[in-house]
């Protein structure tokens, strides 16, 4: 079955079946391998991708109910170059194994600009994903300077 999908800002065909998900689509048959597998129940966030501009769990849904809506993975969050959040990231020097990561920094993003009223530690309390390094002191950090970043941009 081919599926159209919009994928950081690219018109993608994909032959995949419409229950395969997301995840799965996307690293496998995109080729697009930043998001990644971790418990396959949403629970864990590292397959967390953005859907219109919203943090959605990737591994539970269907690609074939995406629709119209506009995907971007963590390797198209920044555009041409590194989203403030990317660029905290790296300045906090966070991952250490990195594989979840990408699913925080794509949660975080989707904070910052969705809801611009919650302090940092709210963000942090509605942050849901799992890092097993334990590297949340540091991302508390990096999230507050991407929210400076971000709101020096407005």
């Amino acid at each position: 079955m081919s599926i159209s999908l919009s994928i950081n800002g690219e018109h993608h065909d994909l032959d995949a079946p419409g229950d395969m998900p997301l995840l799965w689509a996307l690293r496998e048959v995109a080729g697009l391998t930043g998001t990644k597998y971790g418990c396959g129940i949403g629970v864990c966030g590292a397959c967390t991708v953005h859907l219109d501009g919203a943090a959605e769990r990737s591994c539970l849904l269907p690609v074939g109910e995406v629709g119209a809506r506009a995907v971007t993975t963590i390797e198209g969050l920044g555009g041409t170059g590194l989203h403030p959040v990317q660029q905290a990231w790296v300045a906090a020097d966070i991952p250490q194994c990195g594989y979840c990561q990408p699913g925080f920094v794509m949660q975080v993003a989707d904070l910052l600009a969705n809801n611009p009223g919650l302090g940092d530690d709210e963000i942090v309390a509605a942050v849901s994903n799992v890092c097993r390094c334990g590297t949340y002191p540091r991302m508390r950090g990096a999230i507050a300077e991407a929210r400076a970043a971000m709101t020096a941009k407005s």
